[in-house]
């Protein structure tokens, strides 16, 4: 298949979300028209699958692809929704102060919440009761997959349930330093007298693009990223000049702009501008999560790095307690940081892992072929 048949299929793709957020019958005769099996492939890539049966079931084509897709999105919300209750009653009742995240929020935004797909369930914690929340996790059957580590520890209960409950929002290893450290103290900005906690609709946003942009400009970010925007901004009034104020302080009203421009010339009303169209064109080749070639990319043109000192960024690590990444490093690889003498191992140790998961090679490759 040749990249315009699949850009083809990814505007059909755009079409049957936008109808299924606007409650809107799909033309029959366009569907028909489209190659279903290729649109169906990339809105598993963009975690759209939902979204798009319930569209093409509206213009009546219910096949078995959509009933299983639909009763799967449906059987992943009530299991979320389920454990999700159930956890944060045990934080309540442990009078452990939280607050829900990202698809955790905005799936309630949608015209119905098993349209927005999640692959695990954002809660922001406080970081001091971490312990106590590790023995909640366990006593609900799941098993920890990382702890300790910014920006969020990690639990997984089979078949499909994994739980991010976030110490922080951003960590200085993923994002830059004045994001960091404006949502350092975010429990300050936080509604609720009790130990839930929410973000007010506009600080919600802001919070919402931060992360988005996180996304964006390391790995990459797919259109559900995008359809999030368009959705939340739809049901939404916000106090924009709060907003812009904040965007401001952050260094992300350019970002913002381009985001909101895209997400409603696609999803909503008018015609995409060219500057949407070469948004639209990354976000096509991110997916959900995003590329290694997309951070092999960005790093280098960001930085305004040479590939050598790209290779070299990613052998030489913080030795020093004094260099500002020690700390994250240190908590990445605790027993070599805590075996200093065999912290030279560690690179080895990197690419060892890097080679048997198969990261390293698409890293290599991407390297190669990236363009200074």
């Amino acid at each position: 298949m040749n990249r315009e048949t699949m850009k083809k299929d990814f505007r059909d793709m755009a079409y049957l979300v936008s109808c299924a957020v606007k409650e809107e019958k799909p033309d029959p005769k366009v569907v028909k028209a489209m190659d279903l099996s290729a649109v169906f492939s990339l809105a598993e890539a963009h975690s759209l699958s939902g979204a798009v049966a319930f569209a093409v079931e509206a213009a009546g084509f219910r096949s078995e692809k959509t009933t299983r897709i639909l009763s799967d999105v449906v059987r992943r919300h009530v299991c979320f929704t389920i454990e999700k209750k159930a956890i944060t009653q045990k934080l309540n009742e442990s009078d452990i102060w939280y607050v829900l995240l990202k698809g955790a929020v905005i799936k309630d935004y949608y015209p119905k919440p098993e349209m927005r797909e999640m692959a695990d369930c954002d809660v922001l914690f406080d970081a001091e009761r971490a312990n106590d929340v590790k023995v909640i996790m366990e006593s609900r059957g799941y098993s920890v997959k990382s702890f300790d580590r910014e920006p969020h520890d990690i639990y997984f209960k089979p078949p499909v349930m994994i739980f991010e409950m976030h110490r922080v929002l951003f960590s200085k290893l993923e994002c830059k330093n004045n994001i960091v450290e404006y949502f350092k103290n975010v429990k300050s900005r936080l509604l609720g007298d009790g130990v839930e906690k929410a973000f007010s609709p506009e600080d919600f946003y802001v919070y919402l693009i931060a992360h988005e942009y996180k996304h964006f400009y390391n790995y990459g970010t797919g259109l559900r990223s995008v359809l999030d925007t368009y959705v939340y901004l739809s049901k939404v009034k916000l106090d924009e000049a709060y907003v812009s104020g904040e965007f401001e302080k952050l260094g992300l009203t350019e970002f913002e702009r381009i985001n909101r421009s895209l997400a409603f010339h696609l999803f909503g009303d008018g015609e995409l501008t060219e500057e949407d169209e070469k948004t639209l064109e990354y976000v096509f080749s991110s997916s959900t999560y995003g590329t290694i070639s997309n951070c092999v990319s960005n790093k280098l043109h960001q930085e305004n790095w040479s590939k050598m000192r790209y290779v070299l960024s990613r052998l030489l690590l913080p030795v020093r307690k004094s260099n500002p990444d020690y700390d994250i490093y240190s908590k990445l690889y605790p027993f070599f940081y805590g075996h200093k003498l065999l912290l030279p191992l560690l690179p080895f140790y990197r690419v060892c892992k890097g080679m048997r998961n198969g990261n390293l090679q698409r890293e290599l490759m991407a390297l190669i072929k990236a363009k200074k």
